[in-house]
């Protein structure tokens, strides 16, 4: 683990399904240590606690904690596509078996995460100088599942 600032992610018990499915997702990605309940834990010894895995160059932890405590919206994690194949990709990629789309590029995979899915390119639409672009692009987004960053351009320009 070399960051200094690593998300832990509680999960009930499928820590090591749910880090091997983001492994799977993302091309630089890794599984690192597994730990295991000792005996006397609240959880049957040698079964998995903490799953330590990397994705494109952060770490993260995945813990088995119990289902105490369940993911929801207030945290996301960012994927940064630099084109729509790539929103494709990673969109369709992290809702198989059973996420769900939400809107304006957000959705939960199917451990609960959410996840947005970004197309970088589109950033500019929404920061430009010219206002009305920016309002027109707004709105187009707003009225998405799925970011669709040709049809967020068009709205940009008006058409």
């Amino acid at each position: 683990m070399a960051n200094k600032i690593t998300p832990f992610l509680w999960f009930d018990h499928q820590a090591e399904e749910a880090a091997k499915f983001y492994c799977s997702i993302f091309r630089k990605s890794k599984l690192g240590k597994v730990a295991r309940y000792p005996e006397g834990s609240p959880y049957p010894a040698g079964s998995v606690m903490t799953v330590e895995f990397r994705l494109e160059g952060q770490d993260y932890v995945a813990l088995n904690g119990g289902p105490h405590f369940k993911f929801n919206e207030a945290v996301s994690l960012v994927v940064n596509c630099k084109d729509q194949k790539e929103v494709d990709y990673y969109w369709d990629k992290l809702l198989k078996g059973g996420g769900k789309p939400v809107q304006c590029g957000w959705l939960k995979d199917k451990y609960g995460v959410s996840w947005q899915v970004v197309p970088t390119p589109a950033n500019k639409l929404f920061t430009s100088k010219d206002k009305a672009a920016n309002q027109r692009a707004m709105r187009a987004m707003m009225g998405m599942v799925k970011l669709d960053l040709p049809a967020l351009q068009r709205a940009a320009k008006g058409k």
